[in-house]
């Protein structure tokens, strides 16, 4: 569904993506590790099409179609949703009625408001006064009615204490798996997710198919996620970093013995 082929990003005037390629097949939920500062956020900014990120090379292809440089408005159109990790508020919009003209998927949001503990909230403006987890229960909220065939979720587990987690961990869930949970899902719905995460909390609640490391800017290798997770909280995202440094040297040592 989402091809990342050679993407090098600029935001201002400073590189931050540097030849960055990564793919996410149509019924897969891929994870994306990396530590703080990594990247990562920049590259779901650039994928939904925010201003500030200037694309220097590389595309972006959505369902075969190169969308590098559509604005946010027809990426959405095409399908691509996202939970930000940090969202502004929307005075004077409220949430029931922001719910309500993205929800495209004919979906009950009064049941899901509900199951995430946010009917108090649909008469008041978007975020405002808002805590962390409230914040993000409202993002699923507005992701759930929206219905989005490709879903990018920012850290959903960040700033979110015990009990949001969990709600959050259930709906994210929910909505990467289909209202039954029936296996192949996603597959006949075409549907996929990209989910970016520091800590790897969120793991714990959804079932990923592939991961990837990002380190400085790039991908620093792939694998089965939770391998990959475990690796990291053994060793910590620095050996990722020194292993990518170490397949650097070894390509530049062989291209100079070749040579």
């Amino acid at each position: 569904m989402l091809e990342i082929e050679n993407l090098t990003v600029e935001v201002g005037g400073r590189e931050i993506l540097h030849n960055l390629s990564l793919n996410v097949m149509t019924g897969y939920t891929t994870v994306l590790f990396g530590p703080n500062g990594s990247g990562k956020s920049t590259l779901l900014m650039t994928i939904m099409g925010f201003s500030g990120y200037k694309v220097k090379s590389g595309r972006i292809l959505l369902n075969g179609e190169d969308i590098t440089h559509l604005p946010v408005n027809e990426r959405a159109k095409r399908g691509i949703g996202m939970m930000m990790q940090r969202p502004p508020n929307l005075t004077g919009v409220r949430l029931k009625d922001l719910v309500r003209v993205t929800n495209k998927g004919n979906v009950d949001t009064d049941k899901i408001a509900e199951e995430l503990d946010m009917s108090r909230f649909l008469e008041r403006d978007v975020n405002v006064g808002f805590s962390g987890g409230e914040i993000k229960r409202s993002e699923i909220l507005q992701l759930t009615a929206q219905n989005p065939c490709l879903i990018l979720l920012d850290e959903p587990e960040s700033g979110v204490d015990m009990v949001s987690i969990e709600k959050l961990g259930e709906k994210v869930h929910d909505l990467l798996t289909g209202p039954t949970h029936c296996a192949g899902w996603r597959e006949k719905s075409g549907k996929a997710a990209l989910i970016i995460t520091h800590t790897g909390q969120i793991l714990d609640y959804v079932e990923a198919d592939r991961g990837y490391v990002m380190c400085n800017g790039t991908v620093a290798c792939s694998g089965n996620p939770r391998e990959l997770l475990a690796e990291i909280r053994k060793m910590g995202y620095q050996e990722c970093i020194r292993c990518k440094l170490n397949q650097a040297n070894l390509i530049r040592e062989n291209i100079v013995s070749e040579g």
